[in-house]
């Protein structure tokens, strides 16, 4: 029987090939943005990057790209408060959104993001998926249902990937598998496919690269 939310795979090792070229190209960091006149035209593809904070999102970023230091990890969660673009060659995007679900910002820095957040993601028309990070050894969380129920109400297609896949047991995968398959049976824009990732062991990095490729 096919499970709901099946693990994502590459169609061929051509569709691999072609998302290892995308990434060994050209890749810089463009401007961070604060608010909603700072966007960069909307003249490329884009896909966005969400994911709770400490979630892994910096190390996959840096991971797909190749390159350690692009995406910056902040050892205090909620300080950057900004959305980064990167050009990924001449033709598309890569958005890193703010960690969401920090408990020490203070609540107008908050209330800020949340506003530019939904700005951002109910008027981006070139956004064509955004990727919703999600801890292997904790499965979705409340605030993540919150992310994706926004998702749903701005109409944009998200697809989960789990990180830190290297950090859970292969006994209780199943377990956290099954949590994330009923919570995303609930948001109609979920695209049916997990993809599993672990930046350290280097897991699922191709797939994902492959996927974002595909989206032309």
């Amino acid at each position: 029987m096919m499970l709901p939310f099946p693990i994502a795979h590459p169609d061929s090792t051509a569709a691999v090939e072609r998302g290892r070229k995308l990434f060994a190209g050209p890749v810089d960091f463009l401007k961070g943005v604060v608010a909603m006149d700072g966007l960069p035209p909307g003249d490329r593809i884009e896909v966005c990057f969400a994911g709770r904070s400490n979630v892994g999102k910096s190390s996959l970023i840096n991971a797909l790209t190749n390159r350690k230091g692009l995406a910056r990890a902040s050892n205090t969660p909620g300080r950057t408060q900004e959305i980064n673009f990167f050009e990924l060659g001449d033709e598309r995007y890569l958005v890193d959104l703010p960690g969401y679900g920090f408990a020490n910002a203070p609540v107008a820095v908050v209330e800020k993001w949340q506003r530019l957040l939904k700005a951002y993601l109910s008027g981006r028309v070139n956004l064509r998926r955004a990727f919703v990070l999600i801890d292997s050894r904790h499965g979705i969380k409340k605030v993540d249902q919150d992310i994706m129920a926004l998702l749903d109400s701005s109409a944009v297609t998200f697809q989960v990937v789990m990180t830190k896949l290297d950090k859970i047991k292969d006994k209780d995968r199943e377990k956290v598998l099954t949590q994330v398959r009923t919570a995303l049976s609930k948001h109609p824009a979920a695209f049916p496919e997990l993809i599993l990732t672990s930046s350290e062991k280097g897991e699922g990095i191709p797939t994902l690269r492959a996927v974002i490729e595909g989206l032309i």
